[in-house]
């Protein structure tokens, strides 16, 4: 009985065997390695192919790379240093840089300006890009269309502190008015910020050289500084408008329905270079005669058009991957057509549309690189234009285009990286 009783009792260990290591080959570098590189026979065939390709590519493009000539004043030059070496001349890099980056006419006296306005950007964009950031930083943000343009055009200040005063006047006008229609109050703000414009124009005309400094010309603007004035306008513009076609879009009223979708269908069957060829050529007929329009605000309008298209109908995707409840929950609590979209139904959406967005806009920056068909110089206008035109630089083609392809590539990775980052910020679903 007593053995019986003995042998009912649980066991209890005293003492633990030691722990033993993985096994080298489960650990550390090699355990990636064979799971990542070699964990079948024809990933492991595929891995030494891929490793033989990286190796010619690199014993081509490192000794181009690190034998390169950085100090030369021409191809000749570059090629009586290299000899019969392979080395890249890079020499004109350092003799045109600021060509590439400014343009061939914009004073070389002012460059200050572009790089203090490209600092800005930083900074006045941060309250808008940064969920973190306390709200009352977005008059950063308001603010900063208006000391741009002054630092890249120049002239009085006043012309853009009356632009200002306008878009203010406008808004306080709107909100004054918001218990009427809403068209009553977008008339009574179109007239308000008119109205301070007209005042304010006159006012800068009488003290032009009040905080005045030099004028720029836009045909003077022109390289890395002209792609980056589209890209970051263009793209700045065509989110509101976009949203505003996808909602007008859905619309129950027919008019503003079937105008959106004709512009957007109308938009999205047109190339791009057809439009900025409009823009350059044809847009000019049909205006009075002797009236100077920018050609970079024709530009800018053409292109944003033809973003904001496309985003209405990334944008329209957001709206119909909703469920339906959200819309009736908005009904539900009493709100407004205004209040649902801003509160509830426009933040999702926008979350949910988040990738089509920035690629949207990735494609968008990388296009305006087409306004050197257009006779702008651009970036790759002043390749294609003034660099290889002269006798001294002649032939010099991968050199550029890698630098022009560099810039691009590491603003483009930047916003990529960036939609990223705040796609997992908003991800809330799952917490």
């Amino acid at each position: 009985m007593s053995d019986t009783h003995a042998q009912s009792v649980a066991f209890v260990r005293e003492s633990f065997i030691p722990e033993q290591a993985p096994p080298a080959r489960e650990t550390g570098a090699i355990r990636w390695v064979r799971h990542n590189l070699f964990p079948t026979i024809p990933n492991a065939i595929l891995t030494l192919l891929a490793l033989y390709v990286i190796y010619v590519l690199l014993s081509g493009l490192l000794p181009w790379l690190l034998g390169g000539v950085w100090n030369a004043g021409s191809l000749s030059e570059c090629r009586e240093i290299t000899g019969a070496g392979a080395g890249g001349c890079f020499a004109v890099l350092t003799e045109r840089w600021n060509q590439l980056i400014f343009g061939f006419a914009f004073p070389q006296t002012e460059y200050w300006r572009p790089l203090l306005a490209f600092v800005l950007l930083f900074v006045a964009g941060a309250p808008a890009l940064l969920p973190d950031l306390p709200r009352r930083l977005l008059i950063l943000t308001a603010l900063y269309p208006f000391v741009a343009y002054w630092l890249l055009w120049g002239g009085t200040i006043l012309t853009p502190v009356s632009a200002f005063l306008g878009v203010l006047a406008g808004y306080f006008a709107f909100k004054a008015t918001d218990r009427w229609s809403f068209a009553l109050s977008l008339g009574a703000a179109v007239v308000a910020a008119v109205a301070v414009w007209w005042v304010g124009g006159w006012v800068a005309s009488q003290e032009r050289d009040f905080l005045a400094i030099q004028r720029i010309q836009s045909r003077d603007m022109g390289g890395y500084m002209l792609n980056m004035i589209l890209g970051t306008v263009c793209i700045s513009l065509s989110l509101p408008f976009g949203i505003l076609l996808a909602l007008g879009r859905q619309s129950r009223l027919p008019l503003i329905k079937y105008v959106c979708v004709a512009f957007i269908e109308f938009v999205r069957g047109v190339p791009l270079i057809t439009l900025l060829f409009v823009a350059n050529v044809v847009l000019a007929y049909f205006l009075p005669p002797d009236t100077n329009f920018d050609l970079i605000l024709r530009v800018i309008i053409m292109i944003t058009m033809f973003a904001s298209a496309y985003i209405a109908e990334v944008i329209r995707g957001g709206l119909a991957a909703l469920p339906r409840g959200q819309y009736e929950a908005a009904d539900s609590l009493g709100l407004d057509y205004a209040q649902a979209m801003r509160l509830i139904i426009l933040p999702q959406a926008l979350k949910i549309s988040i990738p089509g967005i920035v690629n949207v806009a990735v494609g968008l920056f990388k296009d305006t690189t087409l306004v050197s068909i257009i006779s702008m110089f651009d970036v790759v206008g002043m390749i294609r234009g003034p660099i290889l035109a002269s006798t001294d630089w002649n032939g010099v083609y991968w050199e550029l285009y890698g630098f022009a392809a560099l810039l691009f590539f590491v603003t483009c990775y930047g916003i990529s990286q960036y939609s990223q980052w705040l796609e997992r910020k908003l991800a809330t679903e799952h917490r």
